[in-house]
This record gives C-alpha cells, structure tokens and sequence, in this order.
C-alpha cells in the first residue's frame, strides 16, 4: 500500500528525475530530434525516393514508427542507467539507503523518470515527423500501451546496467553492443518478408522487432508479427525484469560495499 511518506518519496525521486534532464535539454532533448531529422531527410527523402513503397506505404511512412521507438528505446534506457550510476558514483545513494523508503519507491521512481523522458523524446520526434509525411492513427491502443510498455521495459533494463556497473565505460557496453545493432536489426528501415527465409528466422529472437512491428501496427495497420503476442510477451519481460531489478536492489548489488 502506498502511504503518504512513501507518496512523498516516489514523487520527489520522480521530479528530480525530471527536473535534471529537462534543466539540461540542449543535451538531453535535442540531440535526439536532430539525430532523427537526419534519419527523415536521409533515410526518407533521399533514400526513400529510389526505394519507393514497402509494406503498401511510401518508405518515409514505412520507417517513422520504427524510429520513433528508437528514440523512446534509446532515451528511456539511457536516462536511468545514466541518472542511477551517477547517485551510485557521487555515493549520494547511501542518502537513500540510510533513508525508511522501500526498495520499490526508488526502483519506480528512476524507472518512470525514464520513461517520461523516453515519452517526451518520443513525442518530439513524431511531431517532428509530421514536417515530412502524413501519419494516421490505425489502433489507439495498441499504439500507447506499445510504446509505454517499451519505455518501461528499457527504463528497468538501463536501471539493471546501473547496478551492475562499476565505472562509466560499463554504462555504454550494453547501448553500444546489444541495444544499438539489435535496434538496427529490429525491421526499423526493412521489413523482414525482404529478408531469406535462414534471416528471417534468426530475426524473430530479435526482442526490438516486436516492440517496432507492433507500434508500426498502432500506427500503418501493417506488421510482420503478431501483435497481441508481442504484448504479452513484453508485459512477461516487464514484470521479470521489475522482479530482478527489485531482487538486486535489496540485496545491495552494486551499492553495498
């Protein structure tokens, strides 16, 4: 049951969290709406013209669902593993321990601090998108819980890294290494009925196509997989990745000398 006082520590986790990337936007809200501008123009204009249409939509549409999830991909994650190694780092987070605040008030306020910034980076670069191609809205709901549920999949996992690292540079291996040719690989700029048949089944392990293919769903109508299958399976992440992220947490890993 949330109490006032445990009311009051959540909310001040969560405004701080919001409070420190928006008072740094020019580092943490623009580069990603020029990172995407660049995909727009070069991937949807220049590019899209010789490739025409894919999935019965011009490439520019074809490719915007996917990048907006990148951008939500990408901020949720980095915001958290970023914002939560840094407390570990300047030894601040020994205020929270000292503190009678649960284990699961801290874990949800970094993580949906995460995904406010994910949600905002998200909601820029649609608008942004809307300067080059006309976007329709297929199915509401499965546009918003994708694209929430995403975000907090990502917060989790960003706040997982922050626990395990032990310097700055571990805090760019899983983005660098997993997240960033898994996103690339996750049907952003294709689809995978281009793909033959030995790729296309190794590109169903990939966890980023889902999330991409479902949101694309939300917006074209169009998908590669199954929807409500791809729901649930990222709810069952949501809910092992919260459960080990909360484990991790009591136990001191990473915090506790």
């Amino acid at each position: 049951m949330l109490s006032k006082y445990h009311w009051i520590a959540f909310e001040t986790i969560l405004v701080k969290e919001v409070r420190r990337y928006t008072r740094i936007w020019p580092q943490t809200l623009l580069p990603p709406a020029i990172t995407m501008s660049l995909y727009f123009v070069i991937f949807g204009n220049l590019v899209g013209r010789r490739i025409g249409e894919m999935g019965g939509f011009n490439y520019m549409q074809f490719i915007v669902p996917g990048l907006i999830m990148m951008a939500v991909i990408t901020n949720s994650y980095s915001n958290v593993v970023s914002s939560f190694f840094s407390t570990k780092f300047q030894r601040s987070i020994e205020e929270l321990l000292v503190a009678p605040v649960p284990s699961w008030v801290i874990l949800w306020g970094y993580v949906l601090g995460g995904v406010s910034r994910g949600l905002l980076v998200g909601l820029v670069v649609t608008l942004l998108s809307m300067f080059f191609t006309h976007l329709t809205i297929h199915n509401l709901f499965v546009m918003v819980a994708v694209v929430v549920m995403t975000a907090v999949l990502f917060s989790l996992g960003g706040f997982i890294n922050a626990l395990f690292a032990r310097k700055f540079d571990d805090i760019a291996i899983v983005p660098t290494f997993i997240l960033t040719p898994l996103t690339y690989l996750g049907g952003v700029f294709y689809s995978i009925d281009m793909l033959p048949d030995f790729w296309r089944a190794i590109s169903m392990f990939n966890p980023i196509l889902y999330m991409v293919n479902t949101f694309r769903y939300g917006i074209l109508g169009v998908s590669d997989i199954n929807v409500w299958a791809a729901l649930a399976a990222i709810g069952g992440f949501i809910v092992v990745f919260a459960a080990l992220a909360l484990w991790l947490l009591e136990r001191g890993r990473g915090i506790r000398s």
